[in-house]
């Protein structure tokens, strides 16, 4: 009988561990872009994430700047490898062993940075894509876990995968499936994910569905109940979060990986350059969010399991990002450019609503606008130079300054310059249909910016409609197959 009882006790031990897993809270953790005309240093950024008791990110690359600020930090760091790379890494040892050595191993360590994933690629079966990068995921990411073997990292650094949501797709939920296309390459890389103790990572973006068809009902996007709930067999659905989620819990479950963990690695909502781009939206949206996942309450498919993690999109404002998606997609940040707070908002993590980044320095408090006393008629060029170096998107429909009329627009971006150009003098004159003025020009919702003196050594500018990006190191050309390694 104490065989049998001990049998017992230590089987409900292993259940209420079990039970324990399953119901731990979700991370919520932040999406670290930099692709910025106004750049805060890095230690600055890493000060905001203390404040506010943000414990994970997610970056875009082995920005060196952004992980020599996160030494020490305690900060959970996925780094991210652009797609541009896989294929080399698809090909070549030696470039994931020198990747793996400049990029991790050299932050690792103690009083280091607390590097938990590498994302291999970044969305790589997009439709959008048509295909370009989707043999070389798997080879890479073959590769790139031998080079962790090799450096002794395996057992901390874990290889994910970032896929967009339409790498699935149904009419209902349970229907879920990957793309049929992707069957055979997503079978391999959740055998691979399972094998080596990583979750799925996906990005989810119900804005993405309310822009892009008119026919989306606008109250299912958010989490404060729907008139049009989606009901499938035993199971109704009332936020497109939701739905989604368990789209992708259904095509795995496909596969034969239904338990797999889950991580969200982008999701989050707009301010800014178009229709249901505003504060108030992303403000109901994000905080619906975390309340939800926070809850514990899961989904229909995984009641009381939530996503493992989630990582909100996205920190900052990005003006230097591209806008063929949208003119929204410089406005994702819950805080604008300078780390302020856009919205009150509480990340669940013990902190109360957001705080403001601290020691922020700005340029003179002096803007650039429309000359009064000049006919503007000929400013149409001079229009175009500004907004091609400067981010003008608020003027869109839609977006926050769009209803300032034409003199207030010919003002918007004069300024915008102006302060990308750090008040340079020159930078105002525009053919002397400039001028400087210390009265604020700003009008309702429609701020008129000052730039920020903190700035990193690296930096991002905009030529001829390509971007680039620049450190002591390396040169990235954005969105080309061409890069360079740091060394």
């Amino acid at each position: 009988m104490a065989q049998t009882h001990f049998t017992a006790a230590a089987f409900l031990v292993l259940v209420l561990i079990s039970s324990s897993v399953l119901m731990a809270e979700s991370g919520i953790g932040v999406n670290w872009g930099t692709l910025s005309l106004h750049k805060l240093s890095p230690s600055t950024v890493v000060d905001l994430f203390k404040q506010n008791k943000i414990e994970k990110v997610k970056l875009f690359d082995a920005d060196p700047y952004c992980l020599n600020a996160l030494r020490g930090s305690g900060i959970q760091v996925m780094v991210g490898i652009p797609n541009e790379m896989l294929s080399v890494f698809s090909s070549s040892t030696d470039a994931c062993d020198l990747w793996v050595s400049q990029n991790l191993s050299r932050y690792m360590g103690k009083g280091g940075v607390d590097i938990r994933y590498v994302a291999v690629g970044n969305e790589p079966f997009l439709t959008s894509y048509s295909g370009q990068f989707q043999s070389y995921v798997v080879p890479a990411l073959l590769n790139l876990q031998q080079s962790l073997a090799k450096a002794n990292v395996a057992n901390f650094v874990k290889l994910v995968v970032p896929c967009n949501a339409d790498a699935y797709e149904s009419s209902l939920p349970s229907q879920g499936a990957f793309r049929s296309e992707l069957t055979q390459i997503m079978t391999q890389i959740v055998s691979f994910l399972n094998t080596n103790g990583s979750p799925f990572v996906v990005n989810i973006y119900p804005f993405l569905s309310l822009y892009g068809n008119s026919d989306f009902p606008q109250d299912y996007a958010f989490f404060g109940g729907t008139n049009h709930a989606v009901t499938d067999g035993a199971n109704v659905y009332y936020n497109a979060f939701d739905g989604n989620f368990d789209t992708l819990v259904a095509a795995l479950n496909k596969l034969g990986y239904g338990q797999m963990p889950i991580v969200i690695g982008e999701v989050g909502w707009p301010t800014d350059g178009a229709i249901s781009a505003n504060l108030t939206a992303a403000k109901a949206f994000n905080q619906g969010l975390i309340n939800h996942v926070l809850s514990n309450k899961g989904t229909p498919l995984r009641p009381g399991v939530p996503p493992m993690d989630i990582y909100l999109f996205s920190l900052l404002d990005e003006e230097a990002k591209s806008i063929l998606p949208g003119t929204f997609e410089r406005h994702w940040g819950i805080f604008s450019f300078d780390g302020q707070a856009k919205y009150p908002l509480n990340l669940g993590l013990g902190n109360g609503l957001l705080k403001n980044a601290r020691d922020v320095e700005y340029l003179p408090s002096r803007w650039c606008v429309a000359n009064p006393s000049r006919d503007l008629s000929g400013v149409a060029n001079h229009m175009k130079i500004a907004c091609s170096n400067a981010d003008c998107t608020t003027l869109n429909y839609g977006g926050s300054c769009n209803e300032i009329g034409a003199k207030g627009n010919i003002s918007y971006a004069f300024n915008s310059y102006y302060q990308v150009k750090k008040q340079n003098s020159q930078s105002c004159d525009f053919d002397g249909l400039g001028i400087v003025t210390f009265l604020d020009p700003s009008v309702g919702d429609c701020r008129f910016l000052v730039g920020i003196t903190d700035s990193s050594s690296s930096n991002v500018e905009a030529s001829g409609g390509q971007l680039y990006y620049e450190s002591s190191c390396c040169l990235y050309v954005l969105h080309s197959p061409l890069f360079f390694f740091c060394f």
